[in-house]
């Protein structure tokens, strides 16, 4: 009896021990909970999707490419669903990356478009609710829409669904010069829409029907009257400083910025990259830079300045007047 009570708790012991060593292997073999894959990285921003035209109510809006966009309008709430800090516009590319100030209060947030509307001519951008939150603005307020390139991590945090820090407050004295160039519906370009070319695409002569979303860019005078150096290719690597008088011929001198510049010097302050070179000619004009080539692309810099300080003093100037994405470069 004793025997068969030993060999009986030696077998349950054994049970017990081989239970527990399953127990210990299945959770040892079990995966952690796998995080949520994300596509947030860079490549999340590509490929960039511009789109074919099409019609509301009548008018008709051309999907662009606009580097220089900066529009005032009005805003609306988008779908219900939408969510994180994006947005929808008729004719900037998707996805892309706007300054959207609130005419009212003057506070600056970043969006990401990810969607084509409002499908009203009444508005000029539509938000989602937690970016509309973030605003701080409700349906119909005015708005400022600035496209913008902001830094990397910037995006990420948009792509991920989560608010970026916000911009500075613009003052009240733009505020009000802004508020002005509202219109009563719709919205307005910040400029004269009779630029000669818009991001590589001809505009029609006609003010009345060029796209209501061109790029808001101020032409030069000999821009307006005469378009016969356009066919003249930009000799490459060539350093192309357009003369003051065809800057100010016919109008008013634009704004230099007031710092020694040395053609010897070794910094400059560039503004842009342009594929059209129209576009660039008329920033250079504006700020009275100069042009530079770079493979398909023509450079907008100021300078040259013999030392980074007088670089500083420049971009400080520029971002001043609201050049926000000008920067500092060496030069070779």
């Amino acid at each position: 009896m004793k025997l068969e009570t030993r060999i009986l708790g030696a077998a349950l012991a054994g049970l017990s021990s081989f239970g527990l060593g399953a127990c210990a292997s299945i959770a040892q073999d079990a995966p952690a909970p796998a995080a949520r894959p994300i596509g947030n990285g860079p490549s999340a921003d590509y490929p960039i999707v511009i789109g074919d035209p099409f019609t509301i109510d009548g008018v008709t809006y051309t999907p662009l490419d606009t580097m220089n966009y900066d529009q005032v309008g009005y805003v609306t709430v988008d779908d219900a669903g939408t969510k994180g800090i994006t947005g929808a516009h008729r004719t900037l590319p998707l996805p892309s990356y706007v300054e959207v100030t609130a005419l009212d209060t003057g506070r600056t947030i970043l969006v990401r478009l990810e969607r084509r509307g409002p499908m009203t001519n009444e508005r000029l951008l539509s938000l989602s609710a937690d970016a509309l939150g973030q605003l701080g603005a409700e349906e119909g307020a005015p708005i400022r829409v600035r496209r913008v390139n902001p830094p990397e991590e910037y995006r990420a945090e948009l792509r991920a669904g989560r608010e970026a820090p916000l911009r500075m407050d613009t003052p009240q004295g733009l505020l009000e010069v802004l508020k002005r160039r509202l219109p009563e519906r719709g919205s307005a370009p910040l400029g004269d829409a009779r630029q000669a070319r818009v991001s590589g695409a001809v505009p029609v002569p006609d003010i009345a029907t060029v796209d209501p979303d061109e790029e808001a860019v101020m032409p030069s005078p000999s821009q307006e009257t005469d378009s016969s150096d356009e066919a003249q290719p930009a000799p490459r690597n060539d350093a192309l400083r357009p003369q003051l008088p065809m800057a100010v011929e016919g109008g008013p001198t634009p704004a230099p910025v007031m710092v020694e510049t040395s053609e010897d010097g070794k910094f400059a302050v560039q503004l842009g990259a342009f594929s059209v070179r129209s576009n660039a000619d008329s920033l250079a004009r504006r700020v009275q830079g100069y042009l530079e080539t770079s493979g398909n692309l023509t450079l907008v810099r100021v300078g040259p300045f013999a030392t980074r300080g007088q670089a500083a003093q420049a971009l400080a100037m520029l971002r001043e007047r609201g050049y926000s994405d000008a920067e500092i470069r060496l030069l070779d």
